[in-house]
C-alpha cells in the first residue's frame, strides 16, 4: 500500500488539488479571482521551461546516437515501426471519437478570432509558419515550438558530424538536459496548486456540469485504451511471429504490465520489458536497442491521449475537429508527442504546449487538456511501456532477424 501511494503520489496530490479547487469554485466563488493568479504563475513557469528543455533533450539524444551497418538497419526498421504503429493508434482514436463522440462544455469566448485566422491561412502559409521562423530570436517563443524542435534536431545531427571537436559541446548538451529535467520536476511540484487554481476558475465559470464533461473523455480513454491494449498488441505479436507468438507475448507481458500499472513509470518497467523480450526470443541486439529507445520514443498511450486532448480542446472551443487539415496536423502532432516528448518527465505537458502552439488554442482550454493528460496516466503508462516489447518483436521480424525461443525455458514456463 505504501509503495502504491509513493508511486502515485503526484496523481494523488493533483486530485487533491483539483478537489480543493473545485470546492472553492463551488462554495467560495468570491475567492476565485484571488486564486486564479496561482494557476497563471504555474502555466507561465511551464511555458518558460519548455524551450530550453526541448532543446537540450532533443539535441543531446540525437547527438548521442552511434551505430554500424547492422545497428543502422535496426534503427531504420525501428523508426518505421514506431511511426507506422503510432500513426495507426492515432487514426484508430480518431475513428473511435467519430463513432463515439465526446461532447464538451463550451464557454464560447475567445475562439472566434483565432479560428478565423486559422481558416484564412493557406496550407503553404501554415507549413512555412509551423516549421520555420524568420529570425533566430523567434525560435525562443512558445508560439514556434515546432520550428524549434526541427532546429534542435539539426543541432544534434551537426554535433554528430563534428566528431571529437564537438565533445565539449556534447557534454554541455548532456549536462543541460539533466539540469532542465530537474527544473521541470521542481516546476511540476506546483502542479496541484496551479491546476487546482485553474480548476476553481473553471468550476466557477462553467459550474458542476464540468464534472460530467471530464467523465466522458476519461471513460472513452479507458475503454478504448483497454481494447487497443488487448486487440492491437495481439495483432502486432501475430504479425511478428505467427500464431504461437501471441500467447507467448501475453504470457511474458504480465509482469511488465503489472509493473507499469503499480509504478506508473515506463522507466521502472524497462528491466522487466528486457526480460520479457528475452523470454519471447527477441535477439539481444534488437532488444537492447529498441526497448531502451522505445522507453522514451515510443508511446502508444500518449498517442491516444494526444488525439483525445486535441479533440477535447476543439470541442470546448466549438471548433470542427474532423476538418481534414486539422486531422492531418493532429496525427503529426501525435507523432511528435510520442517520439519527442516521451523521454522528458511530464512530457505530456510538453506535447500539450506543442498542440497549443500549432492550433493557437486559447488559454481557457489549456487546463482541461492538462488535467485529462494527468488522469489517464495509469493506463497510458501500461500502453507506453509494454508497447516497447511488442515493438521489439516487430523490429525483429522486419529487420531480418529471427525470434529464437529457448525450448527448455518454454517447457519450464509451461510446467510452472
Amino acid at each position: 500500500m505504501q509503495s502504491i501511494i509513493k508511486n502515485y503520489s503526484s496523481i494523488i496530490l493533483l486530485l487533491i488539488g483539483i478537489t480543493i479547487g473545485s470546492l472553492l469554485g463551488l462554495f467560495l466563488p468570491n475567492a476565485v479571482p484571488y486564486i486564479k493568479p496561482l494557476g497563471d504563475i504555474f502555466l507561465n513557469l511551464l511555458f518558460v521551461a519548455v524551450i530550453p528543455l526541448l532543446f537540450f533533450a532533443i539535441s543531446s539524444s540525437v547527438a548521442n546516437i552511434e551505430g554500424n551497418n547492422r545497428l543502422g538497419r535496426i534503427l531504420t526498421t525501428m523508426s518505421l515501426v514506431f511511426i507506422i504503429t503510432i500513426t495507426i493508434a492515432a487514426i484508430l482514436t480518431i475513428l473511435g471519437l467519430w463513432a463515439f463522440p465526446v461532447t464538451a462544455v463550451s464557454d464560447g469566448k475567445g475562439s472566434e478570432e483565432t479560428l478565423i485566422q486559422a481558416v484564412n491561412d493557406s496550407w503553404g502559409d501554415k507549413i512555412v509558419r509551423f516549421v520555420t521562423v524568420g529570425e533566430f530570436v523567434n525560435l525562443l517563443s512558445r508560439q514556434n515550438i515546432l520550428a524549434f524542435v526541427i532546429f534542435s534536431f539539426l543541432v544534434g545531427i551537426s554535433v554528430r558530424k563534428s566528431g571529437e571537436l564537438a565533445t565539449p559541446f556534447l557534454r554541455f548538451l548532456i549536462a543541460g538536459n539533466e539540469v532542465m529535467k530537474n527544473m521541470l520536476d521542481i516546476v511540476m511540484k506546483l502542479g496541484p496548486i496551479g491546476l487546482g487554481a485553474y480548476f476553481a476558475h473553471q468550476v466557477h465559470e462553467l459550474g458542476p456540469e464540468l464534472f460530467g464533461f471530464y467523465a466522458k473523455p476519461l471513460s472513452f480513454y479507458y475503454i478504448f485504451g483497454t481494447v487497443f491494449f488487448f486487440v492491437l498488441f495481439s495483432v502486432y505479436a501475430f504479425i511478428a511471429g505467427g500464431t504461437k507468438s501471441v500467447p507467448l507475448f501475453w504470457k511474458n507481458n504480465i509482469t511488465p504490465s503489472l509493473t507499469a500499472l503499480s509504478t506508473c513509470s515506463s522507466l521502472a518497467t524497462l528491466p522487466s520489458n528486457l526480460l520479457a523480450a528475452k523470454q519471447i526470443g527477441v535477439p539481444s541486439s534488437v532488444a537492447n536497442v529498441v526497448i531502451p529507445l522505445g522507453n522514451t520514443l515510443y508511446k502508444n498511450g500518449s498517442a491516444i491521449s494526444s488525439i483525445l486532448k486535441i479533440y477535447v480542446a476543439f470541442s470546448i472551443l466549438e471548433w470542427n475537429f474532423f476538418e481534414p487539415t486539422t486531422l492531418v496536423m493532429a496525427v503529426g502532432i501525435t507523432l511528435l508527442v510520442s517520439m519527442v516528448a516521451g523521454g522528458i518527465p511530464n512530457g505530456g505537458f510538453i506535447g500539450e504546449m506543442l498542440m497549443i502552439s500549432v492550433y493557437s488554442i486559447p488559454n481557457e482550454a489549456i487546463p482541461a487538456i492538462m488535467i485529462i493528460g494527468a488522469l489517464v496516466d495509469p493506463l497510458a503508462t501500461v500502453l507506453n511501456a509494454t508497447g516497447d516489447t511488442v515493438a521489439s518483436m516487430l523490429v525483429t521480424r522486419f529487420s531480418g532477424e529471427r525470434l529464437t525461443i529457448p525450448e527448455k525455458q518454454n517447457l519450464h514456463n509451461d510446467n510452472a
